[in-house]
């Protein structure tokens, strides 16, 4: 397993950026921010939950697969602010891993 390093700064703002533009609680909204946020970069679950308000993230994931977009999971091991390990689910879109 890999140890995952804290999000970027830059990285941060683009996927609250992304929070902004696509505002709403419905699964399809959820949705849209988290293909909005694969097109550019792999995401977290955590990253997820806490910059993009997605909180069932692997619903979603499941969702878009559902729709036909490729997306694969990869495990990683994250840090909490409090300091505890987390295995977790890193997504990508097929072909840019």
């Amino acid at each position: 397993m890999q140890k995952n390093k804290a999000t970027s700064p830059e990285k941060k703002a683009a996927l609250e950026a992304i929070r902004a533009e696509f505002k709403g609680t419905s699964a399809d909204t959820q949705c849209a921010r988290l293909l909005e946020a694969l097109a550019r970069f792999p995401i977290t679950t955590f990253e997820a939950m806490r910059y993009l308000d997605v909180y069932h993230c692997p619903a979603r994931i499941l969702q878009l697969r559902k729709a036909g977009h490729r997306i694969l999971t990869h495990r990683q091991t994250v840090l909490t602010e409090a300091g505890v390990r987390h295995c977790v689910g890193l997504y990508t879109r097929e072909g840019m891993e």
